[in-house]
């Protein structure tokens, strides 16, 4: 090894030493950035970690159906809006088809819906709900909801309506961020 180069690839001795982990502590300069926006500060993570929360507080509370919360979201849209089509049921979840095809196929395993050919245009795909997953749909509501009372228990009346009013607000002013952007905001039919 040449002489005032460390081990990593020929890199200067000095440079080597910069690059890794200090053992006294954090450097002040990444110190000072997190302190000027810690992540108790940070919406996005808020959100994830809401998310998380919620994802528990459903399993909780839906445990004993074996749906998850995006199997539920398609189960609702399919119960208001009968044979919806692969591209519909995305913007109304605001997920990519390719998830929308893998939700739909675990629920058709399950027997909760039947899928067909369209009559008008044999490329569409259409679901529709069985009479099981209709009964699902019926079944898990009060839980779903008890999940959802469970995740906004800790607001007043007025917050919830204030809370999910600027939910609303920023998902609509960021949509178009998304990968799969949401169609069918505040229950529009997408």
């Amino acid at each position: 090894m040449a002489r005032g180069t460390s081990r990593k690839a020929g890199v200067p001795a000095a440079e080597a030493a910069e690059a890794e982990p200090s053992e006294v502590g954090p450097r002040p300069a990444l110190k000072a950035l997190a302190d000027r926006l810690p992540l108790w500060r940070r919406p996005g993570y808020l959100i994830r970690r809401l998310h998380q929360i919620h994802y528990a507080l459903f399993f909780e509370e839906c445990a004993e159906f074996g749906i998850t919360p995006v199997q539920y979201g398609l189960l609702t849209i399919l119960s208001t809006s009968p044979e919806a089509d692969q591209v519909t049921l995305a913007n109304a979840l605001g997920i990519d088809r390719t998830n929308v095809a893998d939700v739909l196929r675990r629920l058709e395993q399950a027997g909760m819906i039947r899928r067909k050919r369209s009559v008008e245009d044999r490329r569409m795909v259409l679901a529709r709900l069985t009479p099981a997953g209709e009964d699902m749909v019926e079944r898990m509501h009060p839980f779903m909801a008890r999940a959802q009372q469970r995740l906004l228990s800790v607001l007043e009346e007025e917050e919830r309506d204030a809370f999910l009013a600027t939910l609303m607000r920023l998902l609509e002013a960021n949509n178009h961020y998304g990968r799969a952007p949401l169609r069918a905001a505040r229950g529009e039919s997408a």
